[in-house]
């Protein structure tokens, strides 16, 4: 069997709010692309109380809950990031995949970087939304989940809880990969 060189690992993330620091990264899911059997999922203590009410319902978290029962922020990192670690221990390089990935990846970023001290993604996320207008020639405004479940026909459906996103977001990238490479 050929070993790759990059690990494709679809993360995703629920937060109390737009931006990171400002608001608190509340839960994380993540899986292999290529092994979704491989998953990682957290919930985090928030940094603060600030919450866009939006946000929180979407996700249905509690940040009293959180408080409560999530882990500390350096805690949940660092098991994040030794999970990264055992994923790409054959030397692969961890590759960050997301639906919109800007969003995703700037929280998990700020928080290895706050927490931990560095981040095992590097500076760069593949985002599936750009991908998917590559390979479909769409527009922007088409590269919603919804508009892509549509063409795509995956299994799964985005729940907004992480790891179920992270696990239908790593369908949704293998079956875009499987358009472009046509």
């Amino acid at each position: 069997m050929k070993c790759m060189r990059e690990k494709y690992i679809s993360v995703d993330i629920e937060s109390s709010g737009p931006i990171p620091g400002e608001y608190s990264l509340l839960t994380i899911g993540a899986c292999l692309v290529d092994d979704d059997s491989t998953t990682f999922a957290a919930s985090l203590k928030p940094l603060n109380r600030n919450a866009v009410p939006e946000a929180m319902s979407v996700s249905g978290l509690s940040l009293d809950e959180l408080e409560r029962t999530g882990q500390p922020p350096a805690e949940a990192m660092a098991a994040f990031g030794e999970w990264i670690a055992q994923a790409t221990q054959d030397g692969t390089k961890a590759v960050f995949v997301g639906l919109n990935a800007p969003f995703d990846w700037s929280f998990v970023n700020y928080y290895f970087h706050r927490f931990v001290g560095d981040n095992p993604f590097g500076f760069t996320a593949l985002d599936i939304k750009a991908l998917y207008m590559g390979a479909t020639g769409c527009t922007w405004d088409q590269t919603g989940s919804s508009k892509m479940a549509k063409r795509l026909s995956p299994k799964r459906t985005g729940t907004h809880d992480a790891l179920e996103d992270a696990l239908y977001q790593a369908e949704l990238f293998r079956l875009t990969r499987s358009i472009s490479s046509r």
